[in-house]
Formats: structure tokens, C-alpha cells, sequence
């Protein structure tokens, strides 16, 4: 089931460093939310916060509120692992575990989330997730061989596979395509235009005409000034961010005046 996000005052943090800051918006449920913006930012950041893949990071904490389906992440009695269970995430660079085959890479976090699985099970698993990943057809007779021996484009659709294989709620997604060639790239954002319908997607991205095709809602992300900490500048419809924006700094970035 997928479910809408609910960001509140957020402030994010790396020791004493205040990276992010004041970050209020909610991400829709079954829509494309993009995030977008200059380096360095803080989109990736503020996306790892989503699944508490930014705590990871020693001194690094978060302030403020992150609520999916009213369970407030962040609160103590909530478990990391199992949040990170709910909301999948794809990374920039495709990486698919080395020394697995292609099945068993699909099956990786079933199989940390200690479920025992019966061989007709892990099998509909591997296949619904593979046709989900738009990767069946052209793996189905190798399943067997490592995961490593596929195209760039179609390990990334290996490691979709494998994010939706635990049936997240959530897909975040850290510039997926940024490795990729323009047909892979072409084939990632027309299976996220198709996942959309079963979970809440939100990707960062640094090409724009990206954001503009596969996102329903845009964020514009900016540094205040260099060394000042990156807020959210404005959060709206993607339609109205490319064509009508709210703040002459969206609008500055978006004609590629600056950034």
C-alpha cells in the first residue's frame, strides 16, 4: 500500500554542521516527487532521511518530523531496519551484490528479513519482481548467473527489482540514471511512470528535463549562501515549477541561470 509523507521542520545535521534546514512539504502517495537543485544542496541528503539512511553516517542526526502513515520515523520506539523495510531505496550507481546470481540478488532482502521461504515462493517472488522491474523477459533464462554480468542499465533494473521485492510502500531513488546511457535512461523512466501506480515514488535529479517528464511534484532545493545551510526554495506541481514558478529563484535555476 502506498503511502503520502509527511515532512515537518526538519533539520538535518552532520555533527555540528547544520546541512539542511527547515524543510516542510509531504510527498503524495502514488505520485513522482522530484527533487531538485545545485550540488551540493542537500536533495540526497534530505532523500536519506526519508528511510534513515542518513544516521548511518557517525555525528549525523535529524531534527523536526518525518510521518508516514501517521508513525511518526524518528520516534525511539521505532526500529531503523524496519523503516528502511517500508521505503526502498535505488542508488546512484547500480550495485548489484558481486558474487550473487541475478535470483539471488532479487531475494537479498527477503532473505535479511529472515523469512524462510519455500522454493515455489522465492521463485514467484524473483519472477513478479523481475516483470515489475521491466527485466524479465531478457533474464529469465539466466537467472542463474551473477547479477555483475549485466548491462549498467539492466543492473539498475536488477536493483529495483530487488528494492521492490519486499513490497516497500516507498521507492526513494538518488539519481538513478545519472550512470546511465539515454536508452537505459529512457527504459528507468518509463518503469517509474509504471511503478507509480503501486508505490510513492520521490527521486533526486540533476537534469532537469528528467524532473519535468517523470515527476508529478517538483522541490527546488538551494544553499542560502556558500557554507549556509540548503533549504527547500519552493515545492509545487511540476507542471506550475516549469512553467509559472512561485520564486525568481526557481525560476533562475530552471532557465539555467545559475546552478
Amino acid at each position: 500500500m502506498a503511502k503520502s509523507i509527511d515532512i515537518s521542520d526538519v533539520n538535518i545535521y552532520y555533527g555540528d554542521f547544520l546541512a539542511v534546514q527547515g524543510v516542510n512539504m509531504t510527498v503524495k502517495a502514488r505520485q513522482v516527487t522530484a527533487f531538485i537543485g545545485p550540488s551540493g544542496c542537500g536533495k540526497s541528503t534530505v532523500l536519506r532521511t526519508l528511510n534513515r539512511m542518513h544516521e548511518v553516517i557517525p555525528g549525523a542526526r535529524v531534527e523536526g518530523k518525518v510521518v508516514v502513515d501517521g508513525q511518526s520515523l524518528y520516534d525511539p520506539s521505532v526500529d531503523p531496519v524496519a523503516v528502511r523495510r517500508q521505503i526502498g531505496m535505488v542508488f546512484q550507481r547500480p550495485n548489484p551484490f558481486p558474487t550473487m546470481s541475478i535470483y539471488d540478488n532479487v531475494l537479498a532482502g527477503n532473505k535479511l528479513n529472515a523469512k524462510k521461504m519455500k522454493k515455489d515462493e522465492a521463485d514467484s517472488i524473483v519472477e513478479k519482481s523481475l516483470k515489475g522491474a521491466n527485466l524479465w523477459n531478457e533474464v529469465k533464462d539466466r537467472l542463474a548467473k551473477p547479477g555483475m554480468g549485466l548491462s549498467g542499465g539492466q543492473q539498475q533494473r536488477l536493483c529495483i527489482a530487488r528494492a521492490i521485492a519486499v513490497e516497500p510502500q516507498v521507492l526513494l531513488m538518488d539519481e538513478p540514471c545519472s550512470a546511465l546511457d539515454p536508452i537505459s535512461t529512457s527504459a528507468i523512466e518509463d518503469l517509474i511512470h509504471e511503478l507509480k501506480s503501486d508505490y510513492t515514488i520521490v527521486i533526486v535529479t540533476h537534469n532537469m528535463q528528467q524532473a519535468a517528464r517523470v515527476s508529478d511534484e517538483t522541490g527546488f532545493f538551494n544553499l542560502k549562501a556558500t557554507g549556509e545551510p540548503g533549504q527547500l526554495v519552493e515545492f509545487n506541481s511540476t507542471t506550475k515549477m516549469f512553467s509559472n514558478p512561485d520564486e525568481p529563484a526557481t525560476e533562475a535555476y530552471i532557465s539555467g541561470r545559475f546552478g
